[in-house]
């Protein structure tokens, strides 16, 4: 079946929280979700750096005048979001993760971190115990909705208010097809995005592990690449 964004579920009521939402790739996320008019809190470890990033997020250009913008701790971002967003780095992962267990329990998670090493030869792909960043999370959250998504989004793309249109495919690998949809709305509410089922979550090792290829791309091209899915 080709891809319908019609059939695709409201998501336009739901918090997202964002996970180390300071750095560059949680700010950029939720700098388009509060463009969206999206409700968006921004968490760390830290809640001063979390309300500061967010005051920030909100003043920036496209950001409506009455989005909802917030920050806190992390904890406090878990408990108060419907759909949550782990965009920390991978050496703080495991750690991060599992102290959130008991605030992220029922809630969506969308993991998006990849697990890369970095030495005079580049970026590469780290080997993970559990298979995946998304599946050492999934082992940490039992009573959490994980998935992978947003993996592949240029952090620089995100967060430059002059571009409008980011168009790019966001795979999404999930145990759950419902999960899917509602992850699939999400990126729609960035123009341009599609969310795309990439498989079940022992899939999602390549699609973290490709970030590298991209970031070979990138610095070669001077481009800020993503994927896009033909034929569908």
């Amino acid at each position: 079946m080709a891809y319908d964004a019609s059939t695709l579920p409201d998501v336009s009521g739901l918090t997202v929280g964002i996970i180390g939402g300071t750095g560059d790739q949680g700010r950029g996320l939720a700098y388009r979700f509060a463009r969206s008019g999206q409700r968006v809190l921004i968490g760390s470890r830290s809640a001063e750096r979390a309300e500061q990033a967010a005051r920030e997020i909100a003043a920036l250009d496209g950001v409506p005048a009455d989005a909802w913008v917030s920050g806190g701790d992390n904890a406090e971002v878990a408990y108060g979001s419907d759909i949550v967003i782990i965009a920390v780095p991978w050496d703080g992962h495991g750690a991060t993760v599992a102290a959130l267990a008991e605030p992220l329990s029922g809630k969506i998670v969308i993991d998006c971190v990849n697990p890369l090493g970095f030495d005079k030869q580049g970026p590469y792909a780290l080997t993970v115990a559990e298979g995946s960043a998304v599946q050492q999370a999934a082992a940490l959250l039992p009573a959490s909705r994980v998935c992978a998504a947003f993996n592949h989004v240029s952090a620089p793309l995100l967060a430059d208010p002059a571009v409008d249109r980011i168009d790019l495919d966001v795979l999404i690998c999930a145990e759950d097809r419902e999960l899917v949809g509602v992850v699939a709305a999400l990126a729609a509410r960035i123009p341009g995005m599609r969310g795309i089922y990439a498989g079940r979550l022992r899939n999602a090792h390549q699609i973290e592990a490709f970030t590298a290829n991209l970031i070979a791309i990138n610095k070669r091209y001077k481009a800020h690449a993503g994927i896009r899915v033909t034929d569908l």
